[in-house]
């Protein structure tokens, strides 16, 4: 049974705890030079302390240490935090070569897989339940290593990464109080607590960046809630679930994915090409385009929920949706159409028509 009061006192630890240790990790940042240096590729034009993961990964720690959750993985979990927080620090400091930072990844995704923690089959529409076997430990690294990724590359502006990553675990939150699935509860609860008490700190204009610790934690911590819960969902469609709360993220790095093999050049490689540059170069604020895309990743989330309860027909409705806004999103960057916006600019059309009459 789920005790809301514990839900509660939990979150506020987390925020609280984030929000004060983000000023002790500022400074030890800076003592260790552990900064982002501004360059051709980067907004930001001084210098921002990194390192901002470990406060979200305290914060979290110890809202969790009043929950005092239990389950099988657990133990292996926090392992596995701990080789993606070292490895991101490691990153933040010295800025190591991709390959390393892929293999404390992968160190992180084995402890997973030796706790058994291993995405073992999906449901697929008219199919049903299909067992992955051989295939469900390649499954279960592409996974957690993706998502990780994922949320690693679209932190390039002040606070989006934080912000998707929180509505991602807002949306994985509802679908695991409504399933009574109590270790995902627990574990949203305390790191949505920690990133907003973090975002305080890091939204525009930030003053400390999560850093490859933070967005890199973050992402294993979604891949990991989500095999936790979501991919446990035998709905029908259930295996599109995880994808639609993470559609923002899992596009720009398929995107990012294709852009670089198509002008043969290393996937693991840094280019201002992602979504949220476009966006900024179409022409948004800072702070506008990180906006946009939290109410893109709130769509989502929310079909998602929707989605995960759906009988056929609602479902393709959905699906129909998805698509939709994913199209008017990629107009939006300009990734489409050599950059016309024909449906964004029919849909301004409309509301501009709206107004004049509503002003009548």
């Amino acid at each position: 049974m789920i005790n809301y009061m514990d839900l509660f006192i939990a979150f506020i630890i987390a925020a609280l705890a984030s929000f004060l240790l983000t000023f002790l990790v500022k400074k030890f940042a800076v003592k260790v030079r552990a900064v982002d240096l501004p360059n051709q590729r980067k907004i930001h034009t001084e210098p921002k302390p990194r390192l901002g993961g470990l406060a979200i990964f305290l914060g979290a720690f110890l809202g969790a240490l009043y929950l005092q959750p239990s389950h099988e993985h657990l133990p292996e979990i926090l392992w596995g935090a701990i080789a993606i927080i070292v490895t991101g620090a490691l990153d933040d400091r010295l800025t190591i070569r991709p390959v390393v930072k892929l293999t404390g990844q992968l160190i992180a995704t084995s402890f997973l897989l030796s706790s058994g923690l291993i995405i073992e089959r999906v449901t697929l529409p008219i199919i049903g339940m299909v067992d992955l076997g051989l295939f469900s430990v390649l499954i279960t690294v592409l996974w957690v290593v993706g998502i990780t990724n994922a949320i690693n590359l679209i932190d390039g502006l002040d606070g989006l990464a934080t912000g998707v990553a929180s509505i991602a675990l807002i949306s994985i939150f509802v679908m695991s109080i409504i399933d009574m699935q109590l270790i995902v509860t627990f574990l949203c609860i305390v790191l949505i607590g920690a990133n907003l008490g973090f975002l305080y700190h890091n939204f525009f204009p930030a003053k400390i960046y999560l850093g490859d610790t933070g967005s890199n934690f973050l992402g294993y911590m979604i891949a990991v809630v989500s095999m936790l819960g979501l991919f446990k969902n035998i709905a029908l469609f259930g295996f599109i679930i995880p994808v639609i709360v993470l559609a923002v993220p899992i596009l720009d790095t398929v995107l990012a994915i294709l852009r670089r093999a198509y002008r043969k050049e290393g996937i693991m490689n840094a280019d201002n090409k992602h979504i949220h540059y476009k966006l900024v170069a179409g022409g948004y604020s800072q702070r506008k385009t990180v906006l946009i895309i939290y109410a893109f990743s709130a769509f989502f989330g929310t079909l998602a929920v929707l989605f995960s309860f759906a009988s056929l027909t609602t479902a393709f409705v959905v699906t129909f949706l998805v698509l939709a806004l994913l199209h008017i999103f990629a107009e939006l960057a300009g990734l489409v159409l050599g950059g016309r916006r024909p449906v964004v600019d029919q849909m301004r059309r409309l509301l501009r028509k709206m107004e004049r009459n509503r002003g009548r």
